[in-house]
């Protein structure tokens, strides 16, 4: 069992004042015993004129008259210990048990500083993109100690960090401007060229696979800025067919396999996953690429996509060097 800590808190409170308590309880019991009178009781008769001499009988009276109120202050000496150490006991349990009570009050007070820390923590760290939620700050208000000093301390750490992504957004949209500019520019040439009057057949096709791998690039580099942009986390997911994905990937490459002398083979059947079909086309054309260039001569890479247990499986082999 996992003791919170305002209840380890509240423990350590309710022990130290039983403790304190138990000593308390003790040493007045050890000052009130030494009170307490003690030792043999002696009678004296005195004879304050005439009559007849004391007798046997008399001296017996006197021995028992004695020996009954030393029991007598016997009991009653125990009844005070007694009624000492009962009533001592209950007002101790009492009131340590009030005291717990106030313990847990005053810890969950003692730490209600702490609880806001953890909840803004939490809100930041389970926001779909960090970025967002950085702008909370805690702004603890109250005497300057150790939680205070906490606080400040994490405010200024998400201070940072939202600085630091500020800086991240900022250099995004100029990369994305600086590299959408090239092929914008290059797009237009092609067409341009494409739609001369003297512009060949071969020149046509040329322009149009130029256009595809350009549209491509456009895609790809949409897909990693918006994947820096969300922090290293695709917020928009869709379906994607992992089977479709390596059919296109395989035809893309399948010059430069040919003029490697490589045999591609695909086995693929349908696998459904959810994420980003341009980012998954491109990790699929990372490892189909890496089997070609670490591969033997007149190797072979068997590239493969099924599904297992409802999960999409792809799997990528070579001849190996």
């Amino acid at each position: 069992m996992r003791l919170s800590l305002r209840a380890r808190l509240t423990l350590t409170y309710g022990v130290l004042f039983f403790v304190a308590g138990v000593l308390l309880l003790g040493v007045t019991y050890v000052l009130f015993t030494q009170q307490l009178p003690r030792g043999d009781t002696k009678f004296l008769a005195t004879r304050t004129g005439p009559g007849p001499a004391p007798t046997n009988g008399d001296s017996r009276f006197i021995a028992e008259t004695q020996r009954r109120f030393e029991e007598q202050r016997d009991e009653l000496n125990d009844a005070a210990v007694t009624s000492l150490v009962t009533q001592g006991s209950i007002a101790l349990l009492v009131v340590g048990g009030a005291a717990a009570g106030f313990g847990w009050l005053i810890a969950g007070r003692v730490l209600t500083p702490l609880h806001r820390v953890t909840d803004t923590a939490r809100r930041i760290a389970g926001s779909p993109a960090a970025d967002r939620s950085l702008h909370e700050r805690i702004a603890l208000r109250g005497p300057r100690d150790e939680v205070k000093e906490l606080a400040d301390t994490f405010d200024t750490m998400v201070e940072r960090l939202d600085r630091s992504f500020d800086g991240q957004r900022r250099f995004v949209a100029n990369a994305s401007h600086e590299l959408r500019t090239p092929l914008t520019l290059g797009r237009a040439l092609v067409e341009v060229a494409m739609h001369r009057e003297s512009a060949s057949p071969d020149v046509r096709q040329l322009g149009e696979t130029l256009l595809q791998i350009n549209a491509r690039h456009e895609r790809l580099i949409t897909g990693l800025l918006l994947l820096a942009r969300s922090a290293n986390e695709i917020t928009a997911r869709a379906p994607v067919d992992l089977a479709d994905v390596v059919s296109h990937v395989t035809s893309q490459t399948a010059l430069e396999a040919e003029d490697a002398g490589i045999t591609v083979e695909s086995d693929t059947a349908e696998a459904m996953t959810a994420g980003d079909a341009l980012l998954l086309e491109r990790a699929v054309q990372n490892l189909l690429e890496n089997g070609l260039r670490h591969n033997s001569e007149s190797g072979w890479v068997r590239i493969s996509t099924r599904t297992e247990d409802g999960h999409a499986v792809l799997e990528v082999s070579n001849s190996g060097p």
